[in-house]
């Protein structure tokens, strides 16, 4: 199995280390601490983490070329972002 660095590798170790940062010092808003919220917020990196992984799982399988899924999975990540400022 050979080794490709992918966009969303990049963002699953990202969440990763949210995760476990957030378990360690805790989560806090606005200079507020969450204590109570900081478990629930990291589980919920944790599930951001996954489902990333499980997504480039499925786009490896799907685009063999490592250009193209680059693309695919850089325009996937843009579309999220976008989503997200949408909402927000």
């Amino acid at each position: 199995m050979k080794l490709r660095i992918t966009p969303l590798n990049f963002a699953s170790a990202f969440f990763l280390v949210v995760a476990a940062y957030i378990w360690i010092y805790g989560a806090g808003i606005a200079g507020r601490p969450l204590e109570n919220w900081s478990g629930t917020i990291g589980w919920i990196f944790l599930l951001f983490a996954f489902v990333t992984f499980f997504l480039d799982l499925i786009f490896r399988n799907f685009f063999a070329e490592l250009k193209k899924l680059w693309l695919i999975e850089l325009c996937f990540i843009a579309l999220v972002v976008i989503i997200f400022l949408l909402v927000k």
